[in-house]
Order: structure tokens, then sequence, then C-alpha cells
């Protein structure tokens, strides 16, 4: 009877771990999906913007 009770509870213990790290598991891919969607769609935007060409420097003897 005891030792039913106590294998009734570590199967309930052992699924509801499963369940926790399933859904961790879940949330972490969908979070990454996300990350790179962002950087995907940053390194687009970046990509459209025009290149502003770099200011030279006047030289001394100019001045």
């Amino acid at each position: 009877m005891e030792t039913q009770k106590k294998n009734a509870e570590k199967a309930k213990a052992m699924n509801e771990y499963q369940t926790e790290a399933k859904l961790r598991a879940q949330k972490t891919a969908k979070l990454r999906e996300l990350r790179l969607a962002r950087d995907e769609a940053e390194r687009a935007a970046e990509a459209l913007k025009p290149v502003e060409p770099k200011k030279k420097r006047a030289s001394r003897a100019a001045k």
C-alpha cells in the first residue's frame, strides 16, 4: 500500500518534471525564432541604409 503511494507520487512528479521541461524547450525555441527574425530584420534595414562617405581630414598644409 505504502509502496504504491510512493510510486504514484514518483510518477506524478516525473510527469510534472517532463511537462515543465517540454514547455521550457518550446518557449526557448520560440524565443530563439523571434530573436533570429529580429536580427534578420535589423540586418535588412541596415543594408537599405545608404552608406555615407567618410569625411576626409584637412591636411595640415591646407590650414
